[in-house]
């Protein structure tokens, strides 16, 4: 026998005899891999159900908007739970999707409310991020100043969502955004 068949045979023999042995190794990775599942559904339970009413990602059916429904599924918002910070809320539709809003208080102090989507960058499903006053689209950038939203129209503008005040609380009716849910 050369050389390299008896390299080779040493590898067979070598790889069979790991294989053998690598039974218990296979449980050890199962239920690692089990484990780490796991605790990623365990987070991403803390995440849709668990979020803080304080984080800006929270959502309007396990907070605020839920809490505040009229018996018309509008959504009633608590005008002190906002402010010049954007307030993202999750929202789903009858048919169950789920479409996303934000609500901010804007520098001139009117209450403003849009949808997380625009026009044109709608279907990269990116939404919007704030740094101070602007909003900016998460997809091609462009910088919305605050007070402009619910103003202007079109283009990358956050799709504006018309509300009203009552008493102490900001209501947005649920039919004004099921209208927009073809934006997610």
């Amino acid at each position: 026998m050369d050389n390299k068949s008896q390299v080779r045979e040493k590898k067979k023999a070598q790889f069979a005899e790991g294989a053998q042995e690598g039974a218990p190794g296979k449980k050890k990775m199962t239920i690692t891999l089990i484990a780490v599942f796991a605790a990623l559904l365990a987070v991403a339970a803390y995440l849709v159900l668990g979020a803080s009413k304080d984080n800006p990602a929270s959502t309007a059916v396990a907070t605020n908007a839920v809490a505040g429904a009229t018996a018309s599924r509008d959504i009633a918002i608590p005008l002190s739970d906002l402010s010049d910070k954007a307030k993202f809320f999750d929202y789903k539709l009858p048919d169950n999707k789920p479409v996303r809003f934000f609500v901010i208080k804007s520098s001139d102090g009117q209450y403003r409310a849009a949808m997380d989507a625009c026009d044109m960058c709608y279907h990269a499903k990116k939404g919007y991020h704030q740094e101070g006053d602007d909003m900016i689209c998460n997809n091609c950038g462009l910088h919305f100043h605050s007070s402009q939203i619910n103003e202007k129209h079109g283009g990358c503008n956050p799709v504006g969502l018309p509300r009203t005040i009552e008493g102490n609380q900001l209501v947005i009716k649920a039919s004004e955004i099921e209208s927009r849910g073809s934006y997610f």
